[in-house]
């Protein structure tokens, strides 16, 4: 796997909740090229509990969206937004856990509408939870002037995140 780089990085006013690195209330997610898919390893953290030890169904689809919308980002080289998200929470996701892992790729691609399925995997590869996101994707010019993209490329050397 190869770490994406984070192109917002240095731009002001970038405090993304989902992948900004200094956004305190944030998930901080950092994201990896495996092929077709786009994985992040991320640590929960009670401050993100709905029940005792359990992660809150939001902050999941707040993670699940975050790596779609990285999809989009790294395979298509441009921006977008998301026009509908439908998640299925099929097994509970521990605060203890020691990481969980997401996973997401495209499945299907019309003109400027992308449809990208993720996946979400306690630190035994259990699925978790899934979900589905169609993106309304911008001109690669809309995502220059008004989202501040030039692209987003991955580091040269091979990074494997610890587990």
């Amino acid at each position: 796997m190869k770490k994406i780089i984070n192109p917002w990085i240095g731009i002001e006013g970038y405090n993304c909740f989902g992948c900004a690195p200094t956004n305190e209330a944030g998930v901080k997610m950092e994201f990896y090229e495996d092929g077709d898919e786009i994985v992040s390893i991320w640590k929960p953290r009670s401050e993100y509990q709905g029940w005792l030890n359990t992660l809150h169904g939001g902050i999941q689809a707040v993670l699940l969206d975050e790596i779609c919308a990285w999809v989009i980002a790294r395979k298509l080289q441009t921006t977008g937004v998301t026009s509908k998200m439908e998640t299925r929470y099929r097994k509970s996701v521990s605060t203890l856990d020691s990481y969980i892992v997401l996973r997401a790729s495209i499945r299907e691609q019309k003109r400027n509408i992308v449809t990208v399925d993720a996946k979400l995997l306690n630190s035994a590869g259990e699925l978790c939870t899934e979900a589905t996101c169609v993106y309304f994707t911008f001109p690669r010019e809309k995502a220059e002037k008004e989202m501040c993209f030039t692209g987003c490329g991955v580091e040269a050397e091979e990074v494997l995140p610890l587990m």
